[in-house]
């Protein structure tokens, strides 16, 4: 009988575990250029585990992410970016990984913000 009960409120705390256990939406600035920045910049936030979506809007520099907070939180997001050689606000990209991109993909590494207006970048 006490196996039983014990078994039953196991399932629950599990189970309430779960149905708690929501995604999060986060978005953040991750300077890049074009298109090649835009995959490599998503690629990176998914392959974080909890990381269920990505998208980066090339003209407005602004990442969302969909991410379950129990499996993982923004700041490994942010790492995993720029272990990629994008900047965040939270995390830089080191020299060698940024020197390593594309001559296209390279960016103004001295500011971050979102910029005025959209900017359409077309690449050659």
């Amino acid at each position: 009988m006490k196996t039983k009960l014990l078994s039953l409120i196991t399932v629950l705390i599990l189970g309430s575990t779960v149905l708690f256990a929501k995604d999060k939406k986060e978005e953040f600035l991750v300077n890049g250029k074009c298109e090649m920045c835009e995959k490599r910049i998503e690629m990176a936030a998914l392959a974080i585990s909890g990381v269920s979506k990505a998208n980066w809007n090339k003209e407005t520099k602004m990442i969302t992410v969909m991410l379950d907070d129990s499996k993982t939180d923004v700041d490994k997001v942010h790492q995993s970016i720029a272990k990629a050689g994008h900047d965040t606000k939270l995390h830089k990209a080191s020299d060698e990984t940024y020197n390593g991109l594309p001559d296209c993909c390279k960016y103004e590494r001295s500011k971050l913000e979102a910029p005025k207006k959209p900017v359409k970048y077309e690449h050659r």
